[in-house]
């Protein structure tokens, strides 16, 4: 009886792989061994940082939120703590975007806190 191979698979499966290894460097777009390895480590990498931009992003609006409300002579604690208590229920990405792009609508909020 002949052996039994999965050849059409298999190579489905590495073909896949060396497709999305495409564009590295050297023995790691198109060594099956290599290849896999950096294929697999870089889906460890987008998965990690899909978790790392999150938080990226919280300390770019902490930022920003906190460089528009020290004209008004306010820190960024005391403004959010005063927010909270008003009840205003906007979000740090909000607020960011009003402190860059609508700086009359974020001191409007700032003065209703105040």
């Amino acid at each position: 009886m002949p052996r039994s191979v999965n050849a059409v698979a298999s190579r489905a499966r590495r073909k896949k792989v060396l497709k999305e290894t495409k564009g590295y460097f050297g023995r790691r777009k198109n060594v099956w061994t290599v290849a896999k390895n950096t294929y697999e480590k870089g889906l460890q990498y987008a998965y990690r940082d899909r978790k790392a931009k999150k938080r990226s992003f919280r300390g770019l609006w902490i930022q920003r939120i906190n460089a528009g409300v020290r004209p008004f002579g306010m820190s960024y604690s005391q403004f959010m703590g005063n927010l909270h208590k008003k009840g205003i229920e906007l979000n740090r990405k909000v607020l960011a975007d009003l402190a860059m792009n609508n700086p009359e609508a974020f001191a409007a909020i700032v003065n209703s806190v105040k």
